[in-house]
């Protein structure tokens, strides 16, 4: 899949970002040709075009998906793997995919265990990450602001009996 400078890419495990430049660069005899992705004001990324489909770099999810993700967001409680360690490694498995419903499964699970016992700091930053996955790409699908993004998520949360945590 090629992209084009100013296209919105999801990065997997960081979220949403611009294809600022495409550049080439030389080693030895070999050239490689690189996206250049700028996440926010400072963070930048370059991600050579040959290794973009292994990375998971993707287009912003569609309409119809995010009406998935609310949905899934609003039926009932998920399944939550109790081993802490062996529940870390699939949440962070399912986060590197870049698959959206997959980071909405880790978001739920979390929020979940949330509502019972706080969290470890490593699985509060998980769940920090996982909202600003789903945050940005709501935001961006939809054409809202983020603020309405979250406002979407809280309302689907709602229907399962979940709140949404502040932001830290």
């Amino acid at each position: 899949m090629m992209f084009q400078i100013g296209d919105k890419v999801v990065y997997p495990n960081q979220g949403v970002g611009v294809i600022e430049n495409i550049s080439t660069r030389s080693f030895g005899a070999a050239f490689e040709r690189f996206y250049l992705l700028r996440f926010g004001c400072s963070v930048t990324v370059l991600v050579p075009l040959s290794n973009a489909a292994n990375i998971g770099l993707r287009r912003v999810t569609k309409d119809r998906e995010i009406s998935r993700i609310l949905s899934y967001l609003s039926t009932g409680w998920a399944p939550v793997q109790s081993d802490w360690k062996v529940r870390f490694k699939e949440n962070t498995d399912k986060m590197q995919s870049g698959d959206l419903l997959k980071a909405a499964e880790v978001f739920k699970a979390l929020l979940q265990i949330h509502t019972e016992k706080p969290l470890s700091f490593r699985e509060k930053k998980m769940l920090e990450r996982a909202r600003h996955m789903l945050v940005s790409e709501i935001s961006i699908a939809r054409g809202v602001a983020e603020v309405h993004a979250v406002a979407m998520m809280q309302r689907a949360l709602d229907k399962a009996g979940l709140i949404l945590p502040a932001v830290a």
